[in-house]
Parts: structure tokens; sequence; C-alpha cells
């Protein structure tokens, strides 16, 4: 029997920045379906960016999502009765999903600051190849690496 076909959704750009990247970051900010917050949140971490830093927000932007979305990524694939991790390569829209998961998570994961200063933070740490969601980029590939003995088994 066939599997159900993948319809992906086209997502309209941003109204700010007209960029379809900001647009679908905007959605992984968002919580309980609360948009016009996730937009506040990201619209004012760019203005840090711009204000604080002096940089253009949205060069931070592509620089820390292309920093930070990893090349390559462990799989478990059952043969035999044996599990094996096997590394795969990362199609380009779920390393862009990994990297705004892994930076939102980086950012939600510290204390004492709104939230708009902690996304920005994030993101020009990932932007100069530092910060948490870079070292869990590292770990991933670590990972990759290491079970590439078990490349002869990708599907």
């Amino acid at each position: 029997m066939r599997r159900k076909r993948n319809i992906t959704r086209e997502i309209l750009p941003d109204n700010k920045f007209s960029s379809v990247k900001v647009a679908k970051f905007i959605n992984y900010t968002m919580k309980k379906g609360k948009k016009a917050t996730a937009e506040k949140v990201v619209y004012s971490t760019f203005a840090v960016i711009e204000k604080k830093h002096q940089q253009d927000p949205l060069n931070v932007f592509d620089t820390a999502l292309k920093n930070a979305g990893p090349t390559l990524e462990i799989k478990a694939r059952r043969i035999g009765g044996a599990t094996y991790q096997v590394p795969r390569e990362v199609r380009g829209e779920r390393r862009f999903a990994l990297a705004s998961r892994w930076i939102l998570d980086a950012a939600r994961s510290k204390k004492g600051k709104p939230m708009h200063e902690k996304l920005a933070d994030e993101l020009l740490l990932a932007a100069k190849n530092e910060g948490t969601a870079i070292k869990k980029k590292l770990d991933t590939h670590r990972m990759a690496e290491a079970n590439k003995a078990f490349a002869h088994f990708a599907w």
C-alpha cells in the first residue's frame, strides 16, 4: 500500500521583512497559537540586534541559521535484531527546522531576561559559531562521525 502524499503548505512571507524564512521562524517561536506574541518577540529580537549591536538583523539571522544547521545526523535502523545508528545527510528543510528548534530551545533554557533579549543573544552567538545551538550541532556531527562504519546500512 502506498503512503499518503506529503503536502507542503505554502507559507506567506512576513509583513515586516517580506521573508519566508522569518515567517517560518515566527511559526516555530509561536506557542499555543499566539502568533501576535511570537511576532512581537521575533521583531523585538531583530530590533535589539540592530540597536545594541549595530548589525543587520537579517544577515545575523541567516548566518546563525546557516551555522547552527547540521549537515549530518543519525537515524536508528533496525537490522537483524540489532539497532544501528546510521549517519544520514540532512535535507535543507530539515536543516532549517533543526537549527531553528535548537536556537529557540537554547534561548528558552536561559533565565533572567525577557525572551527577545535571550533570543537576540543566542542568534548572535550562533552567528559567531558559539553557543548552545552550535554545541548541539557539533555533538550531532560527532555522533555521525563515530558511527560512520554503519553508513552502508543507509537506505
